[in-house]
């Protein structure tokens, strides 16, 4: 794109490195906030003796608060702009992760982990989403796609780097390393990157003459909005579940548990796929067609790996097809407020959607486990998942409002 917007002006940042900015930051910030944990959770526990129930719950909790405090940051977001925001938690992320470290005993690391959800809430996809909505406008797709694309490799990267400093250091040193590479790299760069020019929030359609609050209220209000917000819980909840217990229930079906885990990695390289084809995919068909695909994909491929028991090789092939669902499926919650209803008041919207997608996502693990346990076995709670993403299926087919 040309001109002023693509340039920003004199001193401003271009949109390309803007763009680049937040696909570095949001590598980062997801691999030490997000993924970091669940590699150094064995040596926590290990070393510390603190219960795994309570340790878990402890990153839980960063969830549940990043879901709740994202309310008001996407209000702060519309009226601001992401500079403040995204360096202000990259800020607070730091802080967090060094309480992590230090932390003497359980209370002061949940203390730490509910800090670290605060800076979730201003520096992962609501943050980064919310930006690039407003800058890129109708060319969001692409943008948004870069960035989930970069995103998906956190894992890729940061989980054996991860493991290689806890093994070498341990966890508690491990997580003061990260800190110090979250403070170098996102602090600078969302207070360098993001300074371009935040633009009037406003409708682009002519025929639209509703006030900001209006708008806010008329679609909070409007059933759609609340069919799309239960669809996505619902399906967020049993696709987070199937992802944190798919290598139990590989391992349950007798294949070892590092094939399981190869599995789930390659699980992660069907996301990255998925999204590589997404704005294809967005080109050819509606907002409710490919809505009602993708999610409906991710409803058969949990209902394949609950009924199929082998061989290993189809088990494998239904994990990534699952991985291509979850990929794509970030993108959709990433434009369905834009996608309905215009990018006016994105950032207020979407906050309200994202807390409790995020909460169900934060409380996945616990309600696949706890359903294992009670229907005898994780075939039957992948089942148990395959109805609940079905339901989902079927409430999002009535969360596009008529045109």
């Amino acid at each position: 794109m040309r001109g002023p917007e693509a340039g920003g002006g004199a001193g401003q940042p271009r949109l390309g490195t803007v763009l680049t900015g937040l696909c570095v930051t949001e590598i980062v910030s997801w691999g030490v906030l997000y993924y970091a944990f669940p590699v150094l959770a064995p040596s926590i526990r290990a070393q510390t003796g603190w219960s795994p129930s309570l340790t878990t719950a402890a990153f839980s909790g960063a969830l549940v608060v990043a879901a709740v405090v994202g309310i008001p940051v996407g209000r702060l977001l519309d009226r601001h702009g992401p500079r403040v925001i995204m360096t202000l938690g990259s800020v607070i992320a730091v802080l967090a992760c060094a309480v992590i470290a230090w932390s003497p005993n359980l209370v002061i690391f949940a203390l730490g982990w509910l800090l670290a959800g605060v800076a979730m809430a201003g520096v992962l996809y609501q943050a980064a989403f919310a930006a690039l909505t407003r800058w890129y406008g109708t060319r969001r797709l692409r943008a948004l796609t870069a960035v989930t694309l970069v995103a998906g490799l956190a894992s890729t990267v940061f989980a054996p780097l991860t493991e290689a400093l806890n093994s070498l250091l341990g966890w508690r040193a491990a997580f003061a390393i990260l800190a110090v590479g979250l403070a170098v790299i996102t602090i600078p760069v969302h207070a360098i990157v993001l300074r371009r020019r935040w633009p009037a929030d406003r409708q682009p359609t002519p025929h639209v003459e509703l006030g900001i609050d209006d708008h806010v209220r008329s679609v909070l209000g409007s059933r759609q909005f609340w069919f799309l917000t239960v669809g996505l819980t619902v399906a967020s909840l049993a696709i987070f579940a199937v992802v944190i217990n798919l290598v139990a229930l590989l391992t349950e079906r007798g294949m070892s548990s590092a094939l399981a885990a190869w599995t789930l990695g390659l699980g992660g390289v069907g996301q990255v796929a998925g999204r590589l084809f997404y704005p294809a995919l967005a080109r050819r068909l509606g907002v409710r067609s490919r809505t009602l695909i993708i999610f409906g994909l991710a409803a058969v491929s949990t209902a394949a790996l609950a009924l199929v028991p082998g061989p290993v090789g189809a088990l494998i092939a239904i994990a990534m097809i699952a991985g291509v669902a979850r990929g794509i499926g970030t993108l959709l919650q990433a434009t369905a407020v834009p996608d309905r209803w215009g990018a006016l008041a994105y950032g207020r919207i979407s906050g309200v959607l994202a807390a409790p997608v995020t909460i169900a996502s934060a409380l996945a693990p616990w309600i696949g486990a706890t359903l294992a346990v009670l229907v005898g076995g994780y075939p039957a709670m992948f089942g148990i998942l395959a109805v609940l993403a079905t339901g989902a299926v079927i409430l999002l087919a009535f969360s596009v409002p008529r045109r």
